[in-house]
C-alpha cells in the first residue's frame, strides 16, 4: 500500500513538471528577444557578407543595450536606432561590392524550435529584430538580443551564459531513472 503511494505521488509530480514545463514555453517566448539576419541568397557571397553586417550590427548596437536590464528596454533602444542599422547594414553591402539593401523591422514573428550552446528556444512567436538582406530568401543568422547572448560589451565576451530551469532539472532527474 505504501509503495502504491509513493508510485501515485511520483506520478502526480512529474505529470505537473511537465504540465509547468509546457506552460513555461510562453513565458519564454515573453522573456526573449531574438535578432535574425537573412541573407540574399545561400551563394556563398551572399553568406559571407551577412557575418560581415552581423559584425558591424553587433559592433554598433553593443554599447547601446550594454547596460539593458529588460526586454522592453532593449526594444525601445531597437525601435530607436531601426534606421542607423539599416544604414549600417547598407554601407556594409555597398563596401562589399553588393547593389542591394538592407531592410530593417522590429516585429513579433514565428521561430522553429533553435538551440544556441545549451539554449533552446522553443518554437512559438517572438519578438524579433529582423535584418533582411536584400530578398532575405537565403540561411540567417540568428541570436538573442535579451538576455544579452550576442550584444555584450567587450569584458563579458568570455563569460558562459548557462540558463536553467528548475522543472527540466528536476523532469531530468525522474527521466533518467
Amino acid at each position: 500500500m505504501k509503495i502504491l503511494a509513493v508510485i501515485i505521488i511520483c506520478l502526480i509530480i512529474i505529470g505537473a513538471v511537465i504540465i509547468a514545463m509546457k506552460s513555461g514555453s510562453g513565458q519564454q517566448q515573453e522573456q526573449y528577444l531574438r535578432i535574425h539576419i537573412r541573407a540574399n541568397s545561400n551563394e556563398a557571397g551572399d553568406q559571407s557578407v551577412k557575418y560581415k553586417v552581423k559584425e558591424k550590427i553587433v559592433e554598433y548596437m553593443s554599447p547601446k543595450l550594454d547596460n539593458v536590464t529588460s526586454k522592453k528596454e532593449a526594444m525601445k533602444i531597437l525601435n530607436a536606432n531601426l534606421d542607423g542599422m539599416k544604414k549600417v547594414a547598407d554601407k556594409t553591402l555597398v563596401e562589399n561590392g553588393y547593389t542591394y539593401t538592407a531592410n530593417v523591422k522590429l516585429r513579433s514573428e514565428e521561430f522553429p524550435v533553435r538551440t544556441y550552446g545549451d539554449l533552446t528556444l522553443d518554437s512559438g512567436v517572438y519578438d524579433a529584430l529582423i535584418i533582411e538582406l536584400g530578398s532575405g530568401t537565403g540561411d540567417n543568422w540568428w541570436c538573442v538580443v535579451f538576455p544579452p547572448l550576442c550584444f555584450v560589451g567587450e569584458e563579458s565576451e568570455d563569460e558562459d551564459f548557462e540558463y536553467k530551469s528548475f522543472f527540466k532539472d528536476v523532469y531530468d532527474k525522474f527521466a533518467q531513472r
